[in-house]
């Protein structure tokens, strides 16, 4: 990579999902079941939790996604106002199939392994970049939470 050359793209912050009435319905009548439960219990403070939880839940059901840009530069990977430098990426991970994704691991406690989607184009050129550094290519898969998270419709 030359001294000035850089990669950018931009991607969706995740994929959109129409949910019908019947999803947010279910969703009220868990919630609604939930805290029921929780007071018959005696546990308001867990009936407060499922109450707030429920609401998140459906705002972030109806939020729209935002756009996040990407920069692949000479000192590291840029997400949005977050930056990377190469020294903090133990590894990385290319994938073109079924959708392109780069993953990397970070030095990040919570959940090290950042999966970002690609370019298809750019796959090659990103794989070329991360090997000039010196980066260990370790094939990675999305973190459990995030397949949880994805099949539950967020």
């Amino acid at each position: 990579m030359d001294a000035q050359e850089k990669l950018e793209w931009s991607a969706l912050e995740y994929e959109e999902r129409e949910r019908g009435n019947d999803w947010f319905w279910a969703l009220g009548i868990i919630v609604l079941a939930s805290v029921v439960t929780s007071v018959i219990y005696g546990n308001y403070f867990f009936a407060v939790l499922i109450t707030l939880g429920g609401i998140l839940l459906g705002f972030f059901a109806i939020k729209k996604p935002d756009v996040v840009f990407y920069e692949l530069n000479q000192k590291g990977l840029k997400i949005g106002s977050r930056f990377y430098p190469y020294e903090n990426i133990s590894a990385f991970w290319v994938r073109e199939e079924p959708r392109p994704m780069l993953f990397i691991h970070s030095e990040r406690f919570f959940m090290p392994i950042i999966s970002i989607p690609i370019v298809k184009i750019y796959s090659s050129q990103i794989r070329d970049i991360f090997i000039s550094k010196n980066i260990n290519e370790k094939e990675m898969r999305e973190p459990t939470a995030e397949k949880i998270i994805d099949s539950l419709g967020f």
